[in-house]
């Protein structure tokens, strides 16, 4: 028996007097919270997909037995709601970069903004070099 090998044992050293607390209730509340919300969308998305599957198998024979007119009229409006989202986006970024350029050219535009910015950090940057080089002449002496 002297042969056999003992378990290890852990011991586990605290510091003396320490109270051992669990997470803040805020953080239990807000956890319990987000699992009641998380499951009730959870349970929202399996109805709605079960509403989904059982509204394809009543609609798909109806599907079949009118495609020769679905068909083309799906991919009609397909194409004219694709076309106009297209028209309105290209439109829509023209008329931003437009109004970029404008900005950029006209005065009081950002470039006028970042020049007079870097002219005051500058300004900046001298008088506070002045003022450290007066501190160290200062010490100096």
């Amino acid at each position: 028996m002297a042969d056999r090998i003992q378990p290890h044992q852990v011991q586990v050293h605290g510091l003396m007097g320490e109270l051992r607390q669990g997470p803040p209730a805020s953080k239990v509340l807000a956890v319990l919270t987000m699992i009641h919300v998380g499951g009730g969308l959870l349970a929202l998305a399996c109805i709605t997909l079960v509403g989904t599957l059982i509204g394809l198998t009543v609609t798909t024979p109806l599907f079949i037995l009118f495609s020769p007119v679905l068909v083309p009229a799906a991919l009609l409006i397909g194409f004219a709601v694709t076309s106009i989202l297209a028209s309105g986006a290209l439109g829509l970024t023209g008329f931003r970069s437009l109004s970029r350029v404008a900005r950029y050219v006209r005065p009081g535009g950002y470039l006028d903004q970042a020049e007079r910015r870097m002219q005051d950090m500058a300004g900046y940057v001298e008088q506070r070099t002045k003022e450290v080089d007066r501190e160290i002449q200062r010490k100096a002496h």
